[in-house]
């Protein structure tokens, strides 16, 4: 990597997390608190010019960039950096006992970073954030997809890549991931996994040129000259040809797809090559691969592969297939983020992208496109079709820009970032002391859904001494941490999550937290989700959530408002002997969990170990997965902005329904149930 002019795509090392770095540098840059930055990197010579073993390079001011020699001076591919990491670490550590003053904390980029961080930590006692842009057990689990078995070479490479991991994972004072994805699924395959300790911190993005982009003479004359109809709609793909990114799986979905090919044209942008058997092996075999299966499919005239592009090209691409009415598609195997999804979407794009990884939460968010199992190609080419056919599915996934640019913002990002970090740096206390009362709260349409609300609530709260913060919600950890911090809330103390299949408490460090076993142990018994989902199966117009959505004692479904379906469902559970909790609200999420857990049962679980009261208690809500937890406490909170018919509800009888919304409303109820507590009697 350099600070300027960054060649993309030349090697499987110059991809988006470098765009990443540079963007993360560069915001962090605009913090006033913040004095410098060093990018710490390897030098390398005799590949892509002598820059790379340049020792120093100013990018600006407070940026710098240090490359440190290691034991071997040529270039190596990412895969053999694991035996330079003794010898760069040594470089580093040096280095820091040489400066006036020492870094306050590290963040360390990949694996390899990972275990130099670890030992600078080890030796010296400063702290590191990890963030691992791609995981060596994604990319085995991919090979082992692709291949039926998990093939033996690439597993032999990884073995150092997974302990690297590993270490990482067990040193660091915080994980930053950019995806619920990454947090809560590919995460959670690692020994080292602590949930309490990720953070899922979306990058930024710096959409600007996007926003306005347009074609130009040389991105047509780039494409153009590969079809006989340039006209048609674009299926647009723009990654490097490793394998992680599938781009092979493109090029079998627009082949087996006759109807594909009268609709449109395929073009890959499958990074920069002047001749393929000069790139390294991956990147040639993949791009073998792909110009093979063009000719398989006798796709000439059909699919455009340009040799090159430059990163200025980027804007006119997506333009390119916007003119045309086109799509864009991102098919890899697993997505870490997905930056392109939201250039696309930016410049005006439908998208298609893998359902593993960072898009789950993009789509989500933008609302530009679908999800597909990239797996199979014939996913690609239905979901291709299904927009093509469709001018008004076309223009509402299209028009998603101004959600991207707002949502993925770098400033934003620093931000949250910067918070994370200072909060490590705090010094650190001993254990949380005991509230002498507790606030729990619902987050969506609670304590979040009014900008002014949350804001009176969050000063309100300060003023509250002695009164503990927590939340109970559907969200996952993960969910329900990240909607807390964009929307700048306190932190909780305590963080019921899942609808009470999940209990977490923040740790003395005051940043990360820890997970409840004694909760998990409790609720486990008798739960037999396997059977939970083969009932579900068989109930009409109930369909299974995503994969995220499941948790280890939550299974998660969407139904079509059936009003009837809780009470039906307890019957059906029954009757086949199984004891669940039921949870149906907003007319849609359907959420069934072991019969011992709920948000009640979890509130009552936080309250007996805080050695509370029930009159030292405030819980609040706003729906039906709410009420269990309203039920349970004298101290009962109904934000005006109820769903569901709670009014209604005879287990209610006893709350206090607000006559002000979201979190407006919590404060009125818990002054209510303080007023009242103090009143004398007559």
């Amino acid at each position: 990597m350099r600070g300027r002019n960054v060649e993309y795509g030349v090697t499987a090392d110059t991809g988006g997390h470098i765009r990443y770095l540079m963007g993360l540098v560069g915001a962090s840059e605009q913090d006033p608190t913040v004095e410098r930055i060093t990018i710490a990197t390897r030098a390398f010579r005799g590949f892509l010019g002598d820059e790379y073993w340049q020792t120093r390079e100013t990018v600006t001011p407070k940026i710098e960039i240090v490359r440190f020699p290691t034991a071997q001076p040529g270039y190596l591919p990412k895969e053999e950096l694991w035996r330079e990491v003794p010898s760069f670490a040594d470089a580093v550590i040096e280095w820091i006992e040489n400066q006036p003053k020492r870094p306050d904390i590290l963040h360390a980029h990949y694996a390899d970073a990972g275990v130099v961080a670890a030992i600078v930590r080890e030796r010296l006692g400063i702290p590191f954030v990890f963030t691992s842009h791609s995981l060596g057990r994604v990319k085995l689990d991919a090979f082992t997809r692709s291949s039926g078995e998990a093939m033996t070479d690439a597993a032999e490479s990884l073995e150092h890549r997974l302990a690297a991991e590993e270490r990482a994972l067990a040193d660091a004072a915080l994980v930053i991931a950019s995806s619920r994805d990454e947090a809560e699924i590919q995460y959670a395959g690692y020994d080292s996994y602590a949930p309490g300790k990720i953070r899922v911190v979306p990058p930024g993005s710096d959409l600007t040129m996007f926003t306005s982009a347009r074609s130009s003479i040389a991105v047509d004359r780039m494409i153009n000259r590969f079809l006989d109809d340039p006209d048609k709609p674009p299926i647009l793909a723009i990654a490097r040809p490793v394998t992680k990114k599938n781009l092979i799986a493109m090029v079998e979905a627009f082949g087996e797809s006759p109807e594909l090919q009268n609709r449109a044209n395929l073009v890959l942008i499958a990074g920069s090559r002047t001749d393929i058997d000069d790139l390294e092996p991956e990147l040639a075999d993949n791009l073998t691969r792909i110009l093979k299966t063009i000719d398989r499919y006798d796709l000439y005239g059909k699919v455009a592969y340009p040799k090159g592009h430059r990163p200025e090209d980027l804007p006119g691409l997506y333009a390119y297939a916007r003119e045309r009415r086109g799509i864009f598609v991102n098919p890899a195997f697993n997505e870490p983020f997905g930056l392109t999804l939201l250039e696309a979407a930016a410049v005006g794009i439908p998208v298609i992208a893998t359902d593993s990884g960072g898009p789950n939460d993009i789509v989500e968010v933008c609302g530009n496109g679908v999800l597909v199992d990239a797996t199979v190609p014939r996913s690609i080419a239905d979901a291709a079709l299904d927009i093509l056919r469709s001018p008004a599915l076309w223009h509402k996934y299209a028009a998603s820009g101004a959600a991207a640019v707002k949502a993925y913002d770098w400033k934003a990002h620093a931000k949250r970032y910067h918070g994370l970090m200072r909060s490590i740096l705090s010094t650190p206390s001993t254990e949380p002391a005991r509230p002498a009362q507790l606030l729990i709260t619902d987050i969506d349409n609670t304590l979040v859904g009014d900008e002014a609300a949350h804001a009176q609530f969050c000063r309100w709260l300060a003023r509250q001494n002695g009164v503990g913060f927590g939340i109970a919600s559907g969200r996952s950890f993960h969910s329900a941490m990240m909607v807390l911090e964009q929307e700048g809330s306190p932190r909780p103390e305590v963080m019921i999550t899942s609808v009470g299949a999940e209990i977490y408490y923040l740790t003395g460090d005051s940043t990360t937290y820890v997970g409840d076993d004694e909760w998990a142990k409790i609720i486990d018994v008798n739960w037999d989700p396997d059977a939970v989902n083969e009932i579900l199966g068989t109930e009409p117009g109930v369909h299974p959530q995503a994969e995220l959505e499941q948790r280890r004692f939550k299974v998660s479904y969407l139904t079509d408002g059936d009003k009837g379906l809780r009470r039906r469902l307890q019957e059906k559970f029954a009757a086949e002997g199984l004891q669940c909790t039921v949870t149906h609200s907003h007319g849609r999420y359907l959420d069934i969990l072991p019969v011992r857990a709920s948000k009640g049962a979890a509130v009552i679980h936080v309250r007996r170990r805080y050695g509370l009261s029930e009159d030292q208690v405030f819980v609040s809500g706003d729906s039906a997965n709410d009420t269990e937890m309203l039920r349970t406490l004298p101290q009962a909170i109904v934000v005006q902005n109820f769903t569901d018919d709670m009014a209604n509800l005879p287990e209610l009888a006893h709350a206090y329904f607000a006559s002000t919304g979201y979190a407006a409303g919590i404060i009125e109820g818990v002054e209510h149930f303080k007023n009242r507590a103090v009143t004398p009697a007559v």
